[in-house]
């Protein structure tokens, strides 16, 4: 279970640093969505194809059908996030992205039968007033109505790609991941034609940074984070799912030279410790009950 937790934080420190690489990409949104998921797709189904793995998707219609939906969900998701980040910017659209974990969370008691202890809920509070810190002064500044929508829209269907990627329990690991680009490329693809006539105009500068976002971020992280989601609880996904954003914080602060308040400062310290916290009890209570077995 500890290699899942490191395959999990890894694959959110590597969606952190989605901006950084993405700000070298002189194109739409949602043309880099595009590229991210078709390089990724690509990438994996190269991966899967050296495997000599045989596909279990084909298997169990009902779980490919979950992993149809789980994939749709993250790329629709991925675009109405994007939509966000232009129209009420970063801060704003990150906070209401990251109410996605608390519906996965209230959720996660009726679908997975995983119990709301009082430790995992004070955890979870303490995170989400971190990020509220975080993004304090994003939020006073206001929003676009319709922005704020995009927000909404995506904090939904990151709960429904959570959801459904845990119900397909059958296809797991690299099959997994490799479904789930190739299902959210498609998603996105659709999207984008109906959106413009033309394709994207790669030019040569771009391309390093595209193959780093596609490959790296994408494909790697998008195989670290589907591998050890199916492992590890839902409660503990939705608490230290914020790590991204927070990464995604340091990252800017780091690399992009954007300044940290003393406030994002505390918001920061409350989600490590919130994270923490929340997660240290549930493992204590698992020990507990492990041992009242014997």
């Amino acid at each position: 279970m500890k290699g899942e937790y490191i395959k999990y934080i890894f694959a959110l420190l590597l969606f952190g640093s989605n901006g950084i690489v993405a700000s070298s990409i002189p194109l739409h949104s949602y043309e880099i969505v595009l590229l991210r998921t078709l390089v990724g797709s690509l990438f994996l189904i190269l991966i899967f194809s050296f495997s000599e793995k045989k596909l279990q998707g084909r298997r169990n219609r009902k779980h490919f059908v979950y992993l149809v939906v789980s994939g749709a969900a993250m790329g629709t998701s991925w675009m109405f996030l994007y939509e966000a980040y232009t129209q009420i910017g970063v801060g704003i659209a990150t906070l209401i992205y990251y109410c996605g974990p608390v519906i996965v969370m209230a959720l996660s008691s009726f679908l997975f039968r995983e119990s709301l202890t009082r430790a995992v809920i004070c955890g979870f509070v303490t995170v989400f007033a971190g990020m509220l810190l975080l993004n304090a002064t994003a939020l006073s500044s206001g929003g676009k109505h319709w922005g704020i929508l995009c927000g909404i829209f995506s904090a939904v269907l990151y709960s429904v790609m959570v959801i459904f990627n845990k119900k397909a329990t059958s296809v797991s690991g690299l099959e997994n991941s490799m479904w789930q680009l190739v299902i959210s490329f498609i998603t996105v693809a659709i999207f984008t034609l109906f959106q413009q006539k033309s394709t994207p105009q790669v030019i040569l500068r771009n391309i390093l940074p595209i193959l780093i976002l596609g490959i790296v971020n994408t494909g790697i992280g998008c195989y670290l984070y589907f591998s050890a989601v199916h492992k590890l609880r839902v409660q503990s996904v939705a608490i230290w799912g914020y790590l991204e954003p927070l990464s995604a914080l340091f990252f800017s602060f780091l690399f992009l030279h954007e300044e940290m308040s003393i406030l994002q400062a505390v918001g920061a310290a409350f989600i490590i410790g919130g994270a923490a916290y929340g997660e240290y009890s549930n493992a204590k209570r698992r020990k507990a009950a492990e041992l009242q077995r014997f």
